[in-house]
């Protein structure tokens, strides 16, 4: 029963971080869905509009209130870098190139999280971690070169990717503190307001762009508010504040993995032998990284469980 108690903490901030990586490979389907009628700016804000609305709801019923003053050097952070700068650049990036190299190139967003972690926050850097990101890595790699379709990636494509990347990274470690002074709810739903505020001038093409579009392009902005942002920041904070920001990074490598399967399902993208290999070298990084070695665990659990008491 101790047992059970103590691991229910962790198990719930790895069910968490499986719920924002299933979401988050969601994401790169319904963009490419969704970016066919709406422009990058006028999609991220939608989306921004579509999340805000659905944590406004719920920071509402549970009255919350507002972060502490502490706590909005990185919301406001997050906000911008994250929320909207990385929003709209990768909406930009994923017009301009091909979904294996935007893939590769944000996948370098893990690596600079872990280091940025690692220099700005004191976080450790196991070797098991560093192991599984290798892996990761690797697997990114294999499925973003097997997807290429033979190159002709666009030049500026592959640069607003890797300002995502940046964005991505640099907006993960400005959370992190903020997560220690405010709750997870407040974190994500003030970040998504200081995005949706960024992207404001969008609002005109936005109005215009929702005039016209197909019914399926508009379902698929609101979903991506909706789930893999509301719901998917909200669970990757919670994760987040139980974590080092290197390890949570390093699970979403599987993303990649799961965009291939997805694709598969969704938009009969049948995948060769050597996406399906990167995929399997995404997740074996995955488990690599999450995986602590048996002596630190025994100690973990010889540090927590009470000692007996000498008879006399």
């Amino acid at each position: 029963m101790m047992n059970a108690t103590r691991n229910r903490p962790h198990a719930l901030a790895t069910a968490a971080a499986a719920v924002t990586v299933l979401l988050w490979a969601s994401a790169f389907v319904s963009i490419r869905s969704a970016g066919q009628a709406y422009s990058p700016g006028a999609l991220a804000l939608g989306r921004l509009a579509s999340g805000l609305l659905a944590l406004g709801v719920i920071w509402a019923i549970r009255r919350e209130g507002m972060p502490p003053r502490a706590a909005w050097r990185g919301i406001l952070l997050s906000g911008l870098l994250w929320f909207g700068f990385y929003m709209v650049v990768l909406n930009w990036g994923e017009q301009q190139v091909n979904a294996g190299t935007a893939a590769l190139v944000v996948n370098v967003g893990p690596l600079l999280i872990a280091l940025l972690g690692a220099r700005l926050l004191g976080d450790p850097m196991p070797p098991r971690l560093l192991a599984g990101m290798a892996v990761s890595f690797a697997g990114a790699v294999t499925v973003g070169l097997s997807m290429s379709g033979g190159g002709g990636s666009s030049l500026l494509g592959v640069v607003l990717c890797l300002l995502a990347a940046v964005a991505y990274a640099s907006g993960v470690v400005a959370q992190k503190p903020a997560l220690g002074q405010a709750s997870t709810l407040q974190v994500t739903t003030f970040g998504c307001l200081v995005g949706a505020v960024a992207c404001l001038p969008f609002t005109g093409q936005l109005v215009r762009e929702a005039a016209h579009a197909p019914v399926p392009a508009t379902l698929n902005m609101v979903y991506l508010g909706v789930f893999p942002t509301a719901v998917a920041f909200t669970t990757w904070a919670y994760a987040l504040t139980r974590t080092t920001a290197g390890r949570m990074a390093a699970t979403t490598y599987a993303v990649p993995a799961l965009v291939v399967l997805m694709s598969w399902l969704v938009l009969g993208e049948v995948p060769g032998a050597l996406t399906l290999v990167g995929g399997a070298l995404c997740l074996a990084g995955v488990a690599v990284s999450r995986s602590r070695a048996r002596g630190a665990r025994t100690a973990r659990v010889a540090a927590v469980e009470p000692r007996p008491e000498k008879v006399p």
